[in-house]
């Protein structure tokens, strides 16, 4: 009678496991991994993270058992420690979270990358624009910006030509005299008509501009990403956009109101400062030299006021202006806070059940002292929100 020792019978069955095709192992069922005669069973708990990736490590542990291998019962035995250590490895990795060689596949260079973030895509689209729009794959959109860009800004660039001459005209005239005659009342007229038109070819180049990096962020679909970071992201862009994001649409009107109105309170301190500035310019020019001016004082008010009386007025323009940008900044800052806010709030039940409910309460308790269940008496509280 042949006797086997019972501690060379794992590696036999191992090895004759080894032997058996690929197709006979396909078919088997549920695997459980052996290892010093002890079953590790997996945690019921546990949940994979990425349905995916387990399904490669299964397939790169099935063509690890499937192999060929001719050496002895002990080399087969340690091979296939190796092997299952190599593959708990890989599941370990995945599972915490960190990205193996076969993850990092997917990427296509810094600028083309499949995890770029939001915030990246649009810092690029600012500097590289129309990028927003290729990341995106929506090629279509090109023509429409580039067009509506270089359109603006050869309108802006062709009117300043004509304003920049008026305006050296006007002021070589006001530097002598700030007298009003019908020339200069014409030439005023030419230069504000001129440099309005200006602005508004400026205005619609830089809000194209503009609109096409948020088009960037309101488009981007490759990674999950939260609603409230694209309407803090399309706030920091443009203000008023995260409440047109959120919906919010009866809070547009106060931020770009606004905006307006403090845009227009800088350019009215700015105009006022410039002004009086040019004002005291004069007047304190012909106080240091009175001999250059046989007439007489050259400002806008002839002499009538003091050169300190026209220095505080300069200083107060200038301050209201400089206070009017902190405020405008101020207020920038709170038109995102309140659409990152919103965004959070915009799916939080807000419900009108705001109950509170009390009432008694009878329960048996084992006592083991006396050896019987004893009544419990209490109250029950209840808060519904």
């Amino acid at each position: 009678m042949v006797r086997i020792r019972f501690r060379y019978l794992l590696p036999m069955l191992a090895a004759l496991l080894l032997w058996l095709p690929a197709e006979a192992q396909s078919h088997r069922g549920t695997r459980t991994i052996v290892r010093g005669g002890m079953l590790v069973k997996p945690d019921s708990l546990r949940q994979r993270s990425d349905s995916l990736a387990g399904n490669a490590v299964m397939r790169e542990l099935d063509s690890l058992m499937a192999g060929d291998f001719t050496a002895d019962s002990l080399a087969v035995t340690a091979l296939r420690t190796d092997d299952i250590r190599h593959t708990d490895s890989l599941w370990q990795l995945r599972m915490a979270g960190i990205k193996t060689e076969a993850d990092t596949t997917r990427k296509r260079g810094w600028l083309m990358s499949d995890s770029m973030s939001l915030s990246k895509v649009c810092w690029i689209s600012t500097v590289l624009p129309g990028y927003g729009q290729i990341y995106n794959k929506q090629y279509w959109k090109l023509p429409v910006l580039y067009g509506t860009v270089a359109a603006g800004l050869a309108l802006y660039i062709n009117e300043n030509r004509t304003y920049k001459p008026l305006k050296r005209e006007y002021e070589a005239y006001t530097d002598k005299s700030l007298s009003r005659t019908p020339e200069l009342d014409a030439l005023q007229t030419k230069m504000i008509r001129s440099n309005t038109k200006r602005q508004v070819y400026l205005g619609l180049t830089v809000a194209s501009y503009i609109y096409f990096i948020g088009d960037a962020a309101v488009n981007y679909s490759t990674n999950d990403v939260s609603d409230v970071k694209k309407a803090t992201t399309l706030a920091c862009i443009f203000p008023g956009a995260g409440q047109i994001y959120n919906k919010s649409y009866w809070k547009v009107p106060f931020v770009v109101g606004g905006f307006a109105a403090m845009i227009y309170c800088i350019d009215w301190n700015n105009r006022g400062y410039q002004r009086f500035k040019k004002a005291y310019s004069l007047l304190s020019d012909y106080e240091k030299n009175p001999d250059k001016y046989p007439d007489g004082p050259t400002d806008e008010f002839h002499g009538r006021y003091s050169a300190d009386f026209i220095r505080n007025l300069r200083n107060n323009y200038r301050r209201n202006r400089d206070l009017c940008i902190i405020v405008s900044a101020g207020l920038y800052v709170l038109q995102i806070v309140d659409a990152h806010v919103d965004a959070h709030l915009k799916d939080y039940d807000i419900s009108d059940d705001l109950t509170m409910n009390l009432e008694p309460m009878v329960d048996y308790t084992y006592v083991p002292s006396v050896g019987g269940n004893r009544p419990v008496f209490g109250f029950n509280m209840s808060i519904k929100f």
